[in-house]
């Protein structure tokens, strides 16, 4: 998320909090898409992790910019206004209020696309993304590698991002999980997020997107390295949020009960532990506090302070199941990869979500499966991928199934670029993996094993962006 919102109305009751979610709802015709993806910074000439303000000569070493120059080097070449955190920037966002341009904990750089009609647009984006920010960061020295998880640094290597919801967030993770640092500090992802136009379509569109969340986290899956060396999966980062934080994680069993609603998704949302209350330009810590408390005036750590729409804004922000909800639906469960990938995750979910006949048609595939089987398969998929199995069948088999109705539905859009050519180019990469009954994790663990003589320093020239 590149900036917190700003709205200080106050917030009075539970209904306001539903009536906001709701007012996300759009017609059909009003549809978009935005893609937002993530990429670990490194210096070309000895693969260190980038910090904020560079690095001093030394040992012989040149002197180097830093992910501050990065900012301030793209701000200078698109005009797109700072965003600052205590006198640092942080962020960039689009004059245009379309895009903008974010930082992860560990530094990892974040592109949160635009709202766009076509995935031709959000293609076009994304090339036009990594030229600028790969000119700005040649001048630094600094190269881009695009996985789901830190392929080579530990976590103390990792920099350390001065953005205050971070340290706040920092803090209280190890409280409630072993590996909410890694996640922070050391992971990657791609994301859509998609539109609704009523109650009853966001759950339609939430059930199938989280029942088939596992089938991105084992189609996307990339990052099957840690520190060098192979860890034993396909997808570190989707076994990392296995055990970030429980409360605020995970499947959303819930969304599958008779009579889900917005209603049920704030109630969902209001017993989740707060992080932070921000008042102008502060973060208040107040970490594990109850957003009902705010709500109602009572929360011990501001004693009489009240809710307003930027508070609930910023705390749905800070809820992270496979699939969240705020105004629109948001597709968590992917790795970050290369720029193919990248573009071929909002593909696939535009193809299943925006296509009636499409979604329909996955409801089918998805409807049968019980709590206890979407929990386990989501279990497995980090290390299993393609060969997980729910209901006595391997994924690999029903992501055939999947694909093509995501290719179907695409078709059915046939929004067309200026060559003629329609929407379903853009699954090709995932339905040659398919074939090959192949990840991209698997392929990058065979070469480190084979051609890269188990050294990790070719995934950085052979998988620059």
């Amino acid at each position: 998320m590149a900036r917190d919102v700003s709205d200080s109305t106050p917030i009075g009751s539970k209904d306001e909090l539903v009536s906001w979610i709701a007012a996300g709802e759009k017609p059909p015709s009003a549809f978009r898409l935005g893609t937002e993806h993530e990429k670990f910074a490194f210096y070309s000439d000895d693969l260190a992790p980038v910090p904020y303000e560079g690095r001093a000569a030394s040992g012989g070493r040149p002197a180097a910019g830093g992910i501050r120059h990065l900012l301030e080097g793209m701000q200078a070449k698109l005009g797109w206004e700072p965003i600052m955190d205590a006198g640092h920037i942080i962020g960039l966002a689009g004059v245009d209020g379309g895009g903008a341009i974010s930082l992860e904990p560990g530094g990892q750089f974040e592109l949160s696309g635009a709202p766009v009609e076509t995935l031709h647009e959000t293609a076009a984006e994304l090339g036009g993304h990594l030229r600028d920010v790969k000119a700005v960061a040649q001048e630094h020295g600094i190269g881009f590698v695009s996985l789901g998880h830190s392929p080579l640094w530990t976590r103390a290597q990792t920099p350390v991002m001065p953005k205050g919801r971070y340290k706040i967030m920092a803090n209280y993770m190890p409280k409630v999980g072993s590996r909410g640092l890694d996640m922070m500090f050391r992971t990657c992802t791609v994301q859509v997020n998609l539109d609704f136009a009523s109650e009853a379509d966001m759950v339609r569109k939430l059930r199938v997107s989280l029942a088939l969340q596992p089938f991105a986290t084992a189609l996307f899956a990339s990052s099957p390295f840690t520190e060098g060396r192979l860890n034993g999966f396909q997808s570190m980062r989707s076994e990392i949020w296995r055990d970030t934080d429980a409360a605020r994680s995970g499947m959303l069993a819930f969304a599958f009960d008779d009579g889900m609603s917005y209603e049920a998704y704030v109630d969902w949302a209001l017993d989740v532990p707060m992080y932070f209350v921000k008042r102008g330009d502060t973060y208040h810590d107040v970490a594990g506090g109850s957003f009902r408390d705010l709500l109602a005036g009572k929360l011990a750590q501001l004693p009489g302070e009240k809710a307003t729409i930027s508070d609930w804004a910023n705390h749905l922000s800070t809820l992270f199941p496979e699939v969240r909800l705020k105004r629109f639906l948001e597709m968590r469960g992917a790795d970050a990869g290369p720029p193919e990938m990248l573009n071929a995750l909002p593909a696939f979910w535009v193809g299943l979500l925006y296509d009636p006949a499409s979604l329909d048609a996955a409801w089918e595939i998805v409807k049968g499966w019980s709590a206890e089987e979407r929990q386990a398969l989501r279990d497995a998929v980090p290390r299993e991928g393609l060969a997980a199995t729910i209901a006595r069948r391997q994924l690999r088999e029903i992501a055939r199934e999947v694909l093509a109705q995501s290719r179907a539905g695409l078709a059915r859009r046939a929004r067309r670029n200026g060559e003629g050519a329609d929407e379903t180019g853009f699954l090709d990469p995932l339905e040659a993996l398919v074939a090959a009954d192949r990840t991209v994790a698997q392929d990058l663990a065979a070469r480190f094993e084979t051609e890269w003589g188990g050294e990790i320093a070719p995934l950085f020239t052979e998988f620059k962006l």
